[in-house]
Formats: structure tokens, sequence, C-alpha cells
């Protein structure tokens, strides 16, 4: 078996990888999200060429070649390009053995996924925002849910006067103690801010704290974590394994969030949760939209023993990632059936590809 064409399908924000190989197996993947044009130009100029005539089968050996041989150029780009092909590499091997990718990655370590209700709005008002958590918690029962707090890489600013507080007291208010909460900064704040944004989120029971600091200074971070008695969790826009290494032996974060799309792949991500198991870190990869990395993070969640807490499940709707594959997943009860499946258990749909601007790889 070898790969003979590397295929991008791009709209909007999102490029889905269609790979085939010489006995007529196809898989689909996709880059992360976001500056989609850009990605694909690199897909197509460095990547594809170090995995077409080559077996997917070796689909971590090619990632870490690709990668080494790129040396000089360690970027996102580079990462969400190969992300795009070795996750397709992942449903061809799952098809061709008749399983689920998750089980090729180690097997079920769970039947049933929990997840979290991710809000990705700073625009939303207090009020508002427990008004919708709430719904949703009583039409698909999510058992915790994630609010915005600060303003994204903010130097300590806010998305309105005073609307952290707010929001940190008005949610534990409507929603009452027997929801799990937890708050988002998006690196806003400064390691002062964010130990007294910390406290607050303490003093109202809430889960964790994520990224409180800008995400490379993992020594910011840590000062955080180590202040406080709330978990921090930190790592979806990190790529580089020896950064998770160091955020994970360091204790940078009591909680890692690596993304499948950013890191580089299904095989990274792996190694990503491998790390955090053996130093009893829980793992709870990063997932901020319904795209395709919905489906690829379903199968790591459902694989790995230290995905231990609920998952994130992104509430918001974005067009860009509307009829593009199918079936999507839904969440009942507040978790997920693990994919059964062969591959990644879903297809493209045809008025998708229809649309979507195409380029070509060949061998």
């Amino acid at each position: 078996m070898k790969i003979t064409e590397i295929e991008t399908l791009t709209r909007g924000q999102l490029a889905v990888v269609r790979v085939r190989t010489d006995d007529g197996a196809e898989g689909i993947g996709q880059t992360a999200p976001y500056e989609a044009e850009t990605t694909v130009r690199v897909l197509h100029t460095m990547v594809a060429p170090m995995f077409l005539g080559r077996d997917p089968w070796d689909a971590e050996a090619l990632v870490d070649e690709c990668l080494r041989t790129h040396y000089k150029f360690p970027s996102s780009f580079l990462h969400r390009a190969v992300a795009g092909v070795e996750t397709a590499l992942w449903d061809i091997m799952g098809k061709a053995a008749g399983r689920p990718v998750c089980q090729l990655l180690g097997g079920r370590a769970r039947t049933t996924v929990p997840m979290y209700a991710s809000s990705m709005s700073r625009a939303i008002s207090p009020e508002d925002e427990a008004e919708r958590l709430g719904g949703l918690i009583a039409e698909h029962g999510f058992r915790a849910v994630k609010i915005r707090v600060g303003e994204a890489m903010g130097r300590d600013g806010d998305a309105a006067p005073g609307r952290t507080e707010r929001m940190i007291a008005h949610l534990r208010d409507v929603l009452g103690p027997e929801v799990d909460l937890s708050a988002d900064a998006n690196g806003g704040f400064s390691v002062p801010r964010a130990i007294r944004v910390g406290r607050m989120l303490e003093e109202h029971g809430y889960f964790h704290f994520e990224e409180p600091c800008p995400f490379p200074d993992i020594e910011a971070t840590a000062q955080v974590t180590a202040a406080l008695d709330i978990a921090v969790s930190g790592g979806e826009q990190d790529f580089s394994l020896p950064q998770f290494n160091r955020m994970i032996a360091g204790r940078s974060v009591d909680i890692v969030q690596p993304d499948i799309g950013y890191i580089g792949g299904i095989s990274r991500a792996r190694k990503v949760c491998v790390l955090a198991e053996a130093a009893g870190i829980p793992c709870t990869p990063h997932c901020a939209n319904d795209s395709l990395l919905r489906v690829f993070t379903l199968h790591l969640a459902a694989a790995m023993p230290a995905c231990v807490h609920p998952q994130e499940w992104s509430i918001e709707t974005t067009p860009w990632t509307q009829d593009v594959y199918g079936p999507m997943p839904q969440v009942t009860d507040g978790a997920v059936p693990a994919p059964t499946a062969p591959g990644w258990g879903v297809d493209l749909l045809p008025s998708f590809a229809r649309t979507a601007a195409r380029a070509l790889s060949r061998h």
C-alpha cells in the first residue's frame, strides 16, 4: 500500500484532506482551522512530498521524518499541515483494519466520553450566558460547563468592565452547586491578576482555571499553579513535544490540553497523553469547534487512560463547520458513546466536496 494522492478541499477557515493509495483506499483528515489557505500551501509544498509514495501504516514515523527534515521551520503552519495528512492516514488504517481509530490507539479505555459545554463567547452577558448554559444542561444533560473570563491575551483587560467578577459569581448562583464550572482566560492575565481571579474561582467552587497567563510563558503559569488550589490547565497552543515535557515535568499545569490540529496530529497528541499519564496529570485535549477535529478528539479521549475528566464540547455554531461531514456526534445525558465504526466513522458530505476549492499533489 503506497500513498498516491493528497488532495485538499478548502472552504473558508476549513481545509479537509483526502489521501488515496495505490490499492484504492481513501482516508479523510483535516488541518487545524483558521488561515486555511496558508496551511494548504504549506501542505502541498512542504508536507505532501514527504508522504507521497510512502506506506500509510508508517504514519508516526513519516510525521517525525517530515518535522525533522524541516527543522529550520518549526512553525505552527507546518504542524497544522502535517495534522491534515496524518489524520487522513489514521482513517485509512482504521478502515483497512475494520476498526475504529480509538482501538488502533490502544483500545477503548471507556465506553462513553463525558463532555463539558464550552462557551467561546466574551460578547455575551453573564445573564444570557447562564440562561443558555442552563438550557443546554437541561437538553443534553451536561454536568460540567466552561465560561470565558478576561480578554484573550489581554494584559489584564476585560471584555466589559467588571464582567469577569460578575460572570464568576452569577453562573454559580444560577447553575447551582451540582454543575462543575470552569473558566478560560485565554492567556489574558498577569500573574498577580490571575491569582486574584483564581481565588475568586476557588471561592465559588470552580473546577479548573484554563490558560491564566500567556501560553509561551510557562513560568508565569507555573507561579499561578503553585499559588492556587484550583486546578490550572494549559497547552492548547503548543506544538513542541519538549515544551509539553517541560510543562508536565515542571508541574506548570495540573491538566494538560494538547490540540490535535495544532500539535501535528493524533500520533503526537497521543504522546502528550502518555506523558501526562506517567506523571499522574489528567489530559483534556483542546477542541474548540465541531469540525472533524471533534471526531478526532473523541477517538483520542475514548482511548487514552489520562483523559479522565469531561472533554471539551463547543456550544457555538460556526458557519464554516456546517454541512461538512456526517454523522455528527451528539451529546446525550452529558456524554458521547465511544466510536465503533471503522476509521473515523464519518464521511464527507458530497455537497461539501463539490463546493470546496481543490488542490492535488500526486506521486
